[in-house]
């Protein structure tokens, strides 16, 4: 793969032009922007999928975190013995 880089010399890979196009945004628009596109598209999701969704992603996470409780409380328990 190396040898293919310095064959295409001055050419990126997608992943790099989008860590620099990326990086750019960033610098250019702040933190403003990113706050103003993310709930723009929290609004969108909201429209598009209803109550229904969040109920169902948000057991999701319950879940997840419940999981990782018990795991935690096991360890504990372990360290005790």
């Amino acid at each position: 793969m190396a040898e293919r880089r310095e064959q295409e010399k001055g050419k990126m890979t997608v992943e790099e032009a989008g860590h620099k196009g990326g990086e750019r945004t960033a610098e250019t628009h702040g933190r403003e922007f990113y706050e103003e596109i993310g709930h723009k598209g929290g609004e969108k999701t909201s429209e598009t999928h209803g109550k229904e969704f969040y109920q169902q992603i948000g057991h999701k996470g319950g879940q997840k975190v419940k999981e990782l409780i018990e795991k935690a409380e096991g360890k504990e328990e372990e360290k005790g013995r």
